[in-house]
C-alpha cells in the first residue's frame, strides 16, 4: 500500500509540476522562473495542509524526493521546448492548452484523495468538513499559488468546474471511506474528480457569475 501511494504521490507531483513549468514558459520567465513555479505548483498544496494540520516542518522539505522531482520535470520541460521549439515563442496554442487541462485535471484528482488521506491518517475524519476541506486544499492549492504567482487570476474561480470538481472528489472519497475502505475511496474519489474534470472541459460547463459591464 505504501508502494501504490508513493506512485500515486509522484504521479501527482509530475503532473503538477508539468503545469507550473508550461505555465512559467508561458509567461516567458527564465529556467530559474520556471523551476521554481513547477516546485511550487507541485508541493504548494501540500505544504498547506502540513501547516494547517500542524505537521511542521512539512514534508515537501523532510521529504524533499518530490520537490526535487518537480524541479527536474521542469527543468527536462524547458529545455525541451527551448532547444526543440528553437524558442518558447513558437510553442503552438492549442496543443499548449490541452497538455495544461491534462496535467492538471491529473494532479487535481490526485492530490485531493491525498489530502483526504492525510485528514484519516491523523484521525481527523470525524466529520466530512475536515477531510474535504483538506483534500481540496491540497488539490487546488499549488495551482492557486502557481496562478498568484503567475499574475494570472486564480484558475479555481473562473473557469471548467475546478474547485468545484475537487470538493466533489473529496465528498466523494471521505463518503466511501467510512464504507468501503481507503482503496475504494481513494480511486472512486479520483476518478470523480478526473472526470467531472473532463466533462466540464468538454461541454464548457462553468458555475454561475455576475457578468458587470461597467460603471452605471
Amino acid at each position: 500500500m505504501e508502494y501504490m501511494l508513493f506512485v500515486l504521490d509522484m504521479i501527482g507531483t509530475v503532473a503538477f509540476g508539468l503545469s507550473g513549468a508550461m505555465t512559467a514558459i508561458r509567461k516567458e520567465m527564465d529556467v530559474l522562473g520556471v523551476l521554481i513555479l513547477g516546485m511550487v505548483t507541485a508541493v504548494g498544496g501540500g505544504i498547506m495542509r502540513d501547516i494547517i494540520l500542524g505537521n511542521t516542518p512539512p514534508q515537501a522539505f523532510v521529504q524533499p524526493v518530490f520537490a526535487l522531482s518537480a524541479a527536474v520535470v521542469s527543468a527536462l520541460v524547458f529545455i525541451v521546448l527551448y532547444f526543440h521549439f528553437k524558442g518558447y515563442r513558437q510553442i503552438s496554442g492549442y496543443w499548449f492548452q490541452h497538455i495544461l487541462m491534462v496535467a492538471d485535471t491529473l494532479g487535481l484528482g490526485v492530490f485531493t484523495v491525498a489530502g483526504v488521506r492525510a485528514a484519516f491518517e491523523r484521525g481527523m475524519g470525524i466529520n466530512y468538513f475536515l477531510p474535504v476541506f483538506l483534500g481540496t486544499i491540497t488539490g487546488v492549492g499549488g495551482g492557486l499559488l502557481r496562478d498568484m504567482m503567475a499574475g494570472d487570476r486564480p484558475y479555481i474561480f473562473v473557469k471548467h468546474v475546478y474547485a468545484s470538481a475537487s470538493i466533489s472528489g473529496a465528498v466523494v472519497c471521505v463518503f466511501f471511506w467510512k464504507r468501503f475502505g481507503e482503496n475504494a475511496a481513494m480511486l472512486t474519489g479520483a476518478v470523480s474528480v478526473i472526470v467531472l474534470r473532463v466533462l466540464a472541459i468538454r461541454f464548457r460547463w462553468n458555475l454561475p457569475k455576475v457578468v458587470y459591464d461597467g460603471d452605471d
